[in-house]
């Protein structure tokens, strides 16, 4: 994981995982503004090729961190992000019910986004 960087694409809703120039994973999320601020992280995809090398974890843990940074919540409809958070509550704090609901919400008004 040392040669990988995570930057993140807020414009295309990526948080990414860079190698040597190429993409090699990323979530795909989006900000939710009301009922308060989060970033909804909806796909987690690490190429096959860079599979079980702790990425998709990486990117995970990242963007609690960059939620923190930000003074939002993360609330999470993609299932590899739900499992995480669920092993490491000490850094991914539980989404509020309605937040969460709303984020479902969002998506289901914009399908065409993910």
């Amino acid at each position: 994981m040392s040669d990988i960087e995570i930057r993140d694409d807020r414009s295309a809703g990526h948080l990414e995982a860079v190698e040597g120039g190429a993409v090699v994973g990323r979530i795909e999320y989006f900000v939710l503004e009301r009922p308060g601020r989060a970033l909804v992280p909806v796909h987690t995809i690490v190429e096959p090729a860079h599979e079980g090398r702790g990425i998709a974890g990486s990117l995970a843990r990242e963007l609690y961190a960059i939620a923190g940074r930000e003074g939002a919540t993360v609330a999470p409809l993609c299932p590899y992000v739900v499992k995480w958070a669920e092993r490491h509550r000490d850094e991914a704090p539980a989404a509020d019910p309605e937040l969460l609901g709303a984020a479902r919400e969002w998506l289901a008004a914009h399908p065409e986004r993910f």
